[in-house]
């Protein structure tokens, strides 16, 4: 009976629970456009960092992060190659000679960071090859080429085809310098990593700091997985195997990256709990309305024999009612909207600036874990309870001979 009494009460005024309802739907809706929005963001973040500064794992030697001498390069490199190459789950592998430098032109000069690489395997790892913007991914078997940022070159004053002086210590810390002819021009989309790398060829860097091919110097070898759900399994492997180099996953790099990833379970339940927070007062606010606008009507109930329970639930099912109503529509919408966006992506390159400025793409593609649904059925009801309580509370408080005579 209170269910019967309850759906019909909320369409006696179709206006208001109308209202209600797209009010819902659109708090529901809201609350999942924001958690796709900000966890798409996060994601980018996370996803350029590991194409463009981590990977999923990376090799070094223990003290190379400390002192970053050249001369603490990784052992037994033919041995650790072998082991990779045998691994499952590896989509690819580029094994870096890293230095630092002075990179000058006729204008100016700027401190650099160098990656001696191997084209073909960092194109596998870091998809460099796509984000040359002008220029070549390195030609032939041409000698001193070098990549730049757009960044850097603008800051340099250099164009393709031009020579710039790159300056460094060889493996005998003396100090060589080389005329280098700028072939391609990049840009990551990550403006702190643009500002400070360059890119040559492994066999050039190796010639200049004085070690022949059999002697090759390699610093860093950085690993990107076809899957990550192995990435804890094959840096456990490859520990227990090099027990004298220092394996570490993205998370372990890149603590900014930890954190971010650690937000992406809570970001959509933050933006659920603000949005249904201020929709609750919009609730409590109409259905207070319904109930002092039936004074009479809940006083005359009361009067032949309901009681203050039935009351109270009639109350509350009538809000749970509006709630049933407007959160399928709600969710309906919202997940439309989500895999709507991220398929064909939110493009804000209108910011791209800020965007790069924190290493994001200027093209966001929306992102909500099948979790975020379960989130919203539960806020979504606890909402509706907190705002039934109060006008429940208040129907309940008539005295029956004094709502009878209210006018």
């Amino acid at each position: 009976m209170i269910l019967t009494l309850a759906w019909r009460n909320i369409w006696r005024n179709p206006t208001r629970s109308l209202v209600v309802i797209i009010a819902i739907a659109l708090g529901i809706w809201a609350a999942m456009f924001m958690s796709g929005f900000a966890t798409g963001m996060v994601q980018s973040y996370v996803d350029n960092a590991i194409a463009n500064r981590v990977s999923h794992l990376q090799i070094h030697h223990p003290e190379y992060e400390e002192d970053q001498d050249i001369q603490f390069s990784i052992s037994k490199i033919d041995q650790l190659k072998n082991k990779l190459d045998e691994a499952d789950n590896i989509s690819g592998v580029s094994y870096r000679t890293l230095a630092n430098g002075m990179l000058a032109s006729s204008k100016t000069s700027r401190a650099v960071r160098i990656r001696g690489i191997e084209p073909a395997a960092e194109q596998a790892v870091t998809g460099l090859q796509g984000q040359v913007e002008s220029g070549t991914y390195f030609e032939g078997d041409r000698k001193n080429q070098i990549l730049l940022s757009e960044r850097l070159a603008d800051k340099l004053g250099v164009k393709l085809k031009k020579k710039v002086v790159l300056t460094f210590q060889d493996k005998d810390r003396e100090i060589v310098a080389a005329a280098f002819r700028v072939v391609g021009i990049y840009d990551t989309g990550n403006n702190i990593f643009d500002d400070v790398h360059i890119f040559v060829k492994h066999q050039d860097i190796q010639r200049l700091l004085g070690v022949d091919a059999q002697n090759a110097l390699y610093h860093e070898a950085a690993i990107l997985l076809q899957d990550k759900t192995g990435m804890d399994s094959l840096q456990h492997q490859l520990q227990t195997q090099f027990p004298n180099l220092l394996i570490e996953n993205y998370r372990e790099r890149a603590p900014d990256v930890d954190l971010y990833e650690s937000m992406l379970g809570s970001l959509s339940l933050i933006y659920l709990i603000i949005i249904m927070l201020a929709l609750v007062f919009g609730i409590i606010n109409t259905m207070l309305m319904a109930v002092l606008e039936r004074i009479r009507e809940l006083g005359m109930l009361m009067a032949i024999g309901m009681n203050k329970l039935k009351v109270f639930l009639m109350i509350m099912t009538e809000t749970l009612l509006l709630t049933l109503v407007g959160a399928p529509l709600g969710l309906g919408l919202g997940a439309l909207t989500v895999a709507y966006v991220g398929k064909k992506g939110l493009d804000l390159s209108a910011f791209s600036s800020a965007m790069e400025m924190y290493g994001m793409s200027n093209v966001v593609y929306f992102e909500l874990s099948p979790a975020v649904y379960g989130q919203v059925v539960i806020v979504v009801s606890m909402t509706a309870i907190l705002a039934s309580i109060y006008p429940a509370l208040k129907a309940i408080r008539l005295k029956p001979v004094e709502a009878i005579r209210k006018l």
